[in-house]
């Protein structure tokens, strides 16, 4: 999480990204484990379920990024 998430909102200075924190949008992607290989199981945008196995919720539409630097 830290090189992924954390170090990369911190060096852009990213607007309320990054973290899992009250306040922040949370952008997560689940991965499902398989045999040799992974898969995305679950895709979360500003907190809200957007894909979940192969269907998508057009509704839940991702936001432009503020960057302070």
């Amino acid at each position: 999480m830290e090189k992924i998430c954390h170090t990369p909102s911190e060096i852009f200075q990213v607007e309320k990204r990054g973290f899992i924190r009250k306040g922040y949008y949370a952008d997560l992607v689940l991965l499902k484990e398989e045999t040799f290989q992974y898969k995305v199981d679950k895709t979360f945008v500003n907190g809200h379920l957007a894909y979940n196995n192969t269907v998508f919720d057009e509704s839940k539409k991702g936001m432009r990024l503020s960057f302070e630097r």
